[in-house]
């Protein structure tokens, strides 16, 4: 039978190490459990001695090689830029609820880790999961193997699994973290088919703009020119443009480029950013669609984090690295600061006036009756649900608001063409009533 050391925490948090004669690891991690104690990293005997003998080796080995194979291969593939950017989030979901699955049906996690590692079309995360087993094998815990890919598992992630691994219960953390993303892209993706239709309609106008000025409208202005009279104002206003356009359209597109460059540089120092989440949340029709998604972020990420065993002060750093809107983020320090001096969310909660009267009374009384994680994950859900109102009244807005939008671009150059074309019409219908006037 094969044999385990572990390290684990007693009641007062000191550490204990021994050797336990088990028949798997989660047989080690219940054993450790019934003795009192709070596992936090076990391993099998034989795989740290054959860990110890490769380390030995590698220290003899030639220096290239030693700093290729150095911590199992995680840091050379860490470096590869755009490693850790390849895995889909949908992909990374996928993986994260077969592991709970694996795990959840007593497989070890190593080996649960070997069978998706064959099974996994992606080659990022293939390479990533193999790191992953051979770092575990290495003797470090599963937390400490997804924190040396940060691009990949994010702090949330990793936070969420130690707790798991602390409390015994990796697989109904997996299992959480699976629904928190399924959740997740399920809103984003939401937003983005209702951003969808906007975006079509507006690439759509830009086109025809682009055609009418560069080919229709130089048309209208060679006709013009043997006019004897005087064009209208619009019309002039619409040629000018076209020539701009038709003779300077690399200057305009460059100049479209340029605006573009320096407005993501703008939102990326500290005053931008703050000012444009501020206006995020507060433009129309998208404000309210961007308020309730953070919203729900927010309590999701928090109500998860502290019902899998997280602390609360540690819950709030996480949940302020991963909100996503500096507001949100300002908003979450201030609930850090007060509940490090003791007091309660609910107050900094208030004054930050990005919540809602209904979200700060619900957690109020998550507060007062001790229910606080399970209030924060049914506010997330309401959330969610009005998320899902909020898109379809704004879709339901943008629609005719697009579509005025297109008639007036077309429309206006329309209209500018055909004002000369009404005036000299009226001009010849003038002249023979003033002739037959004058007999």
């Amino acid at each position: 039978m094969p044999r385990y050391n572990y390290i684990a925490l007693d009641a007062r948090g000191s550490e204990t190490k021994g050797t336990i004669e088990v028949g798997s690891q989660n047989e080690a991690i219940g054993r450790v459990k019934e003795m009192g104690l709070f596992p936090t990293k076990i391993t099998e005997t034989d795989k740290e001695d054959k860990s110890a003998g490769k380390k030995a080796r590698k220290k003899t080995a030639a220096k290239p090689k030693a700093r290729g194979k150095k911590g199992g291969g995680m840091n050379f593939n860490i470096a590869i830029p755009g490693l850790g950017g390849g895995v889909k989030p949908k992909v990374l979901t996928t993986f994260t609820r077969q592991l709970a699955t694996l795990v959840d049906a007593g497989l070890p996690l190593l080996r649960g880790l070997r069978v998706l590692e064959k099974q996994e079309r992606s080659g990022v995360l293939k390479r990533i999961l193999g790191d992953l087993s051979v770092s575990i094998e290495g003797g470090s815990t599963f937390s400490e193997a997804l924190a040396q890919h940060p691009k990949v598992f994010n702090k949330l992630f990793v936070n969420m699994v130690k707790a798991g691994e602390l409390g015994g219960v990796l697989e109904v953390v997996l299992k959480r973290l699976a629904e928190f993303s399924e959740k997740a892209q399920k809103i984003k993706g939401k937003v983005k088919a209702a951003m969808f239709y906007p975006v079509a309609v507006l690439i759509v106008a830009v086109g025809i703009m682009i055609l009418l000025m560069t080919f229709v409208v130089p048309k209208f202005r060679d006709v013009f020119s043997g006019m004897g009279f005087t064009l209208p104002t619009f019309t002039l206003i619409v040629l000018a443009i076209s020539s701009i356009v038709k003779d300077y359209i690399l200057e305009v597109l460059g100049g479209l480029v340029v605006f573009v460059i320096l407005f993501m540089l703008f939102i990326k120092t500290k005053f931008g950013r703050l000012a444009w989440d501020k206006f995020k949340l507060v433009m129309p029709p998208f404000g309210p669609v961007v308020s309730k998604v953070a919203i729900s972020r927010f309590c999701r990420t928090l109500g998860t984090l502290v019902t899998s065993g997280v602390p609360i002060l540690q819950a709030l750093t996480i949940v302020k690295e991963t909100a996503g809107n500096v507001i949100i983020s300002n908003a979450v320090v201030k609930i850090h600061e007060s509940v490090k001096e003791g007091e309660t969310i609910t107050a900094p909660l208030e004054s930050s006036r990005v919540f809602p009267p209904m979200v700060v009374s619900m957690v109020d009384v998550g507060e007062q009756t001790g229910a606080l994680p399970e209030m924060l994950l049914k506010i997330a859900d309401n959330y969610d649900e009005e998320v899902d109102n909020a898109v379809s009244a704004m879709t339901s807005l943008l629609e005719p608001i697009m579509i005025v939008f297109l008639a007036l671009i077309v429309g206006s150059i329309v209209i500018a063409m055909f004002l000369p074309l009404i005036k000299m019409i009226t001009n010849m219908t003038d002249e023979p009533g003033d002739a037959g006037g004058k007999e």
